[in-house]
């Protein structure tokens, strides 16, 4: 499978995905314990390099993060 970037980056949600989580005051652990609740097999850098940008997401990881963050994938899409 190819890996295509956009602007440099390999996912369009990673900044509102930080800007989510910091918002709520929540550790990059705590989101991945939340991910993994919602049977997602996350770990911790790799909701870093989703937020940098470096981790392309997955379609159940987006719907997880939307889940969690209580708002559409449609947003967190959203172009920044």
């Amino acid at each position: 499978m190819k890996i295509y970037n956009y602007n440099g980056k390999a996912n369009i949600c990673g900044e509102l995905v930080h800007q989510q989580r910091t918002s709520r005051r929540m550790t990059q652990e705590e989101l991945a314990a939340k991910m993994q609740v919602e049977g997602v097999a996350i770990g911790r850098e790799a909701i870093s390099r989703i937020e940098t940008g470096d981790r392309v997401v997955a379609d159940y990881e987006l719907a997880a993060l939307a889940r969690i963050f209580g708002v559409s994938t449609d947003w967190l899409t959203e172009s920044n």
